[in-house]
């Protein structure tokens, strides 16, 4: 009893904060001027507006985002199509037994037409393929899977593709994985000439 008296009581002096509250406020709006209350519903209508059109903008990018990658994870997955598609070529290219044989080539051939559709109708759909090659390492396009040695080029310049890359749009699809270039290392290079120099010798003496 005491307990249920207790919050009773509690109920009872929050009801009578708010009340307070809510008169202290009318009160207020009373003792303002017509100027100032003009100005105060001006304010409001103000925040009003730029919370609605702060909605509509963000309605409208949604929108805008559903309608031109809406097909992004569909066209990710297509490019699995492509890759496979670069293997099997790859796969019976390397086959010994169809080298330079007249079924080989035929089959390539279809191959070939299949995989350029392929690309014509991604472009047609704003997937471009990532230009790697010869270009200078960019983190946001590239992924550099390994380094090669090559005096020639600048060091991070991209010298081998291991796997295509895409942008939709202006967006990533997928990052082309590559192989760029380093400066040799002079002392290991020195190390081997010097092995190759004895090993030279040493034939040498033996004969």
């Amino acid at each position: 009893m005491e307990k249920e008296e207790n919050q009773n009581s509690q109920t009872e002096d929050n009801n009578e904060i708010k009340e307070n509250k809510d008169t202290e406020k009318t009160s207020e709006n009373k003792d303002l001027k017509p100027e100032d209350k003009i100005k105060e519903l001006e304010d409001k209508l103000a925040r009003a507006y730029a919370e609605i059109e702060n909605q509509r903008r963000r309605f409208e990018k949604e929108k805008d985002d559903a309608f031109d990658y809406g097909g992004f994870s569909l066209a990710r997955e297509t490019l699995n199509l492509i890759d496979n598609l670069e293997r099997s070529k790859l796969a019976l290219e390397n086959d010994e037994n169809l080298k330079n044989s007249e079924p080989l080539k035929k089959t390539l051939d279809h191959l070939n037409v299949i995989q350029k559709d392929m690309i014509s109708i991604l472009k047609k759909n704003n997937i471009e393929e990532i230009k790697s090659i010869d270009q200078k390492l960019d983190p946001n396009l590239h992924q550099a899977m390994m380094e090669v040695e090559d005096d020639k080029k600048e060091p991070g310049t991209v010298v081998q593709e291991i796997q295509k890359g895409f942008m939709m749009k202006d967006r990533l699809l997928r990052p082309s994985l590559v192989a760029v270039s380093k400066k040799t290392n002079k002392k290991e290079k020195n190390l081997k000439q010097e092995e190759k120099s004895e090993q030279n010798q040493s034939k040498y003496n033996e004969k």
